[in-house]
């Protein structure tokens, strides 16, 4: 046995370099994987990055800890395939293209040419696969990278078909018209989910409307309250509670007469006169006390909201005159609050999901049917909007108040800080906003998706009872197509009388329908395809829709269309489905994690995994969100060649960020990894291998570890302790191992290193330099190397590299051991029996 490195020297990241080639050599992973090829499976979904940026540290993190469980699951007799993935479709990728070629506008693409458009999105979508795949080898990961699956090849596309055609026949898909969170940045409808990811206090105008009351004796008007003032020329109705307490009052000063909701009278201005004579005026006023409105109204009458329903108003603008039948009216609904404004709300029922609901439920609109959005896909008004025609909404919104203040119509102005959504890619405002979309009906699983996330385990559990289980209470129907281009399209054909609808699930179906020869189902080489008519020629022919999928659908159907399901791997998928285990961000409970539970509860009624953990942000050391245009934050791999990727490991793992809350990333916290961990035992493995060379060198046989059975009788207090404390070592990180919960282990592995470095070999100079007899010399050499070479399988899922470097040199005096410590099984527990389909190593 050979020290690896004089202690000075040791470079522990070029240490960790000469393992990978040693790995690579020997085709380690490779290897592993087909010496445990005939054990249990245990199943991993690797959920799929975009490879159109960088690797970060909050990937580095949540790769660590799959490698982790996954290296650990090995050790303990399971085969565990690691395939790569990656994410292809969907507004990344469109994005960057966008800004590469300037395109702003839909149009431009079509003129542009899907197929060249798509084809622009493919050239960049393994842009980065060659870097991930060295930061992420070089981190230690064991991850199939040649055997990857890519959510744009043919046989995950045709999977996620097959997703769709399932949920169809089951009933769970709809197209319909729905107001949703609309990005005028990306020209696409966002989910729910992905609309709560980027909310920003931010100020918006907030304006008090009047709107006068059709035949009322004192030309009274309803006011009523908006912080959209965009939406105004679209209205069509005002809503009020039926249960609230309405009031009409005039005003002494000027004698107008509004409608207000009572207990929200105070909101509304106190409206005098202007003085002729402003010092005398002023003089009176000064030190007089602030008059309230309550004292400068006049109380006319009071009654129900309900008492209010069906009385007409004058529009407020002449845009939509073809609706004044139905419309222009007051309607009722619990919606509305008595918090702020006034207790009216002002409806526009294409830029509002209660106003589209009660607007339909109140016949101002029919199902949808006639409604008109006059917003277009940028978030500019259309035509019929002809005095703001043109212009992005949220810039209008100065004009429109000075519209209504023309119109003698502004009661109040002023500016409201509250919090907005904002597009989570292009950082753009929100619009809320009615389009025609397909539906998964998820609001009807709702009961049945709180009962399989009941069945799962998660780390830290509160994120499962209290995070997700509320967003599950509390989901929506998913709207999952997009009207874009790079993307799995839509697998519906529909007749041009939308009488009929075919929904295809695989591509030889297409193929036996169309007569066409499929090899790519992008939307350039299937758009064209047509299916005949199933009632006769006269009908004509079936055209597929235009839109595609979501890419949270595409993610969401990974555990059947990474193997191709139902097409291959039956067997396969019957037996290990739900799978064992995933790991992401705390992001992912209402992305990733949500779309795979909404899937698989919907094909298969159950969950779509067994276990997760689920980890916290990675922030910079100021505490701000990391930024590769502020620089704030070190290059991982600087780290990583300063440190090593086992320190950088054990620090993210050994940090509150494991337990879903955040992380200040400090460099210096690398460090104190590597000074109180691995030098510590780096120098306990030194002292072992000094003293062994010794004997040699005092002319006694080589050091040849005696069996840990014959170590484990012997005598000495401080050898009895040390193997003690060793074998809870092993129970401790197998119990917390088996738990996910793998925070907890580096501050137990500490304690141990303490009480080898500083007890066992402090307390046991003499015993391992030979001063007490050569034979009480190898009891106690044996004792150490026993317990070094059981740390380090233990620990091997941790620290792959370090456990490996002194691995190999500890193998030297010990017969029949394996090439890698990685091929090692986890050491067995006081009075475990190895199961039989493992070799025990340890013997």
């Amino acid at each position: 046995m050979e020290e690896v490195c004089e202690g000075k020297d040791f470079s522990f990241p070029k240490q960790e370099e000469k393992i990978l080639s040693f790995w690579s050599e020997i085709k380690a992973f490779e290897t592993q994987l087909s010496r445990t090829e005939s054990l249990p499976e245990y199943v991993f979904y690797d959920g799929p990055p975009f490879a159109t940026g960088l690797p970060h540290y909050g990937h580095i993190l949540a790769g660590t800890i799959k490698d982790i469980v996954t290296r650990y699951q090995t050790t303990t007799g399971h085969h565990v395939t690691r395939r790569f993935g990656w994410d292809c479709h969907g507004l990344p990728v469109e994005n960057e293209i966008d800004r590469k070629l300037g395109i702003k506008r839909r149009d431009e693409v079509l003129k542009m040419g899907i197929d060249k458009y798509n084809d622009e999105c493919r050239s960049i979508v393994t842009r980065y696969v060659e870097e991930w795949e060295k930061v992420i080898t070089r981190t230690g990961r064991w991850i199939d990278f040649k055997n990857d699956y890519k959510t744009m090849d043919l046989k995950f596309m045709e999977s996620v078909w097959w997703v769709f055609s399932q949920l169809w026949d089951k009933g769970l898909v709809y197209k319909g018209f729905k107001v949703m969170p609309y990005s005028t940045g990306c020209k696409t409808v966002l989910s729910n989910f992905e609309a709560g990811q980027n909310f920003k206090d931010v100020p918006d105008p907030e304006i008090m409307v009047a709107f006068p009351v059709v035949g009322d004796p004192d030309n009274a008007a309803f006011v009523a309250w908006t912080t959209t003032p965009w939406t105004l020329p679209s209205n069509l109705a005002l809503c009020v509670n039926p249960n609230f307490d309405y009031v009409k009052v005039r005003s002494k000063y000027t004698g107008k007469v509004y409608v207000i909701a009572e207990c929200l009278l105070s909101s509304i201005p106190v409206e005098k006169p202007k003085s002729s004579d402003s010092k005398t005026s002023s003089s009176k006023t000064k030190g007089a006390k602030t008059e309230k409105p309550m004292d400068s109204y006049e109380l006319l009458q009071k009654f129900k909201g309900s008492e209010l329903v069906n009385k007409k108003y004058e529009p407020l603008f002449n845009y939509f005159e073809e609706f004044a039948d139905a419309a222009f009216r007051v309607v009722a609904d619990n919606y509305v609050t008595s918090d702020r404004g006034t207790g009216i709300v002002h409806c526009a029922p294409a830029f509002g999901e209660d106003d589209y609901r009660v607007c339909i439920e109140n016949k101002i609109i029919n199902k949808g049917e006639n409604l008109v959005v006059a917003v277009d896909d940028d978030g500019c008004f259309t035509d019929r909007i002809t005095d703001f025609s043109g212009r992005y909404v949220k810039d209008a919104d100065k004009d429109i108040i000075e519209a209504v203040k023309g119109k003698g119509r502004l009661v109040k102005t002023g500016s409201f800080m509250h919090s907005y959504p904002f597009c989570w890619r292009s950082d753009t405002p929100l619009l809320y906003r009615a389009v025609p979309s397909w539906f998964v009906r998820v609001e009807k699983l709702k009961d049945q998706l709180l009962e399989n996330n009941s069945q799962t385990y998660w780390v830290p559990d509160y994120v499962k009872d209290k995070r997700f289980h509320n967003w599950l209470e509390n989901a929506r129907d998913w709207a999952i197509s997009r009207s874009r281009f790079w993307g799995t399209p839509l697998p519906v054909w529909i007749s041009g009388d939308g009488e009929e609808i075919v929904v295809i699930d695989s591509v030889a179906k297409l193929e036996k329908l169309s007569g066409a020869k499929v090899v790519d189902l992008h939307r350039h080489k299937i758009d064209h395809i047509t299916i005949p008519s199933s009632r006769g020629p006269e009908f004509g022919v079936l055209r597929r829709v235009d839109d595609v999928f979501d890419c949270w659908f595409e993610s969401g159907s990974m555990p059947y269309a990474y193997i191709h399901y139902p097409f291959e791997n039956e067997e396969f998928f019957a037996k290990n489905f739900p799978g064992h285990f995933v790991a992401e961000g705390l992001d992912q409970t209402r992305g990733w994690f949500y779309t795979l539970m909404v899937l698989s509860t919907a094909l298969f009624g159950k969950p779509a995994f067994r276990n997760l953990v689920c980890n916290g942000l990675v922030l910079a050391e100021d505490g701000k969100k990391m930024s590769k245009k502020l620089k704030n934050y070190p290059s991982p791999m600087d780290v990583i060649n300063d440190y090593g990727a086992d320190a950088l490991r054990l620090y993210l793992i050994n940090s509150p960020v494991v337990r879903a809350e955040t992380l200040r990333f400090k460099k210096d916290g690398v460090y104190n990894v590597v000074k109180d961990v691995f030098l510590p035992w780096y120098n306990a493995y030194r002292f072992l291998v000094q003293n062994a060379k010794r004997l040699e060198v005092e002319g006694f046989a080589p050091f040849s570890p005696v069996s840990p059975t014959a170590q484990q009788k012997s005598s000495n207090v401080l050898d009895q302790w040390i193997t003690s404390a060793t074998r809870s070592l092993v129970h401790f990180v197998r119990q917390e191992m088996d738990a996910y919960r793998l925070y907890t282990v580096v501050p137990y592995l500490l304690k141990f290193l303490d009480d080898l470095t500083n007890v066992y070999v402090r307390f046991n100079r003499k015993r391992l330099k030979g001063r007490t007899g050569e034979d009480d010399c190898r009891i106690a050499l044996s004792t150490l190397y026993n317990v070094l070479l059981t740390a380090c399988k233990v620990m091997s899922s941790f620290t792959p590299f370090f456990t490996e470097v002194l691995y190999q040199n500890m193998r030297k005096v010990s017969a029949n051991s394996e090439e890698s410590i990685h091929y090692c099984s986890f050491p067995l527990e006081e009075g475990e029996v190895l199961p039989n389909h493992l070799v025990d190593e340890l013997s």
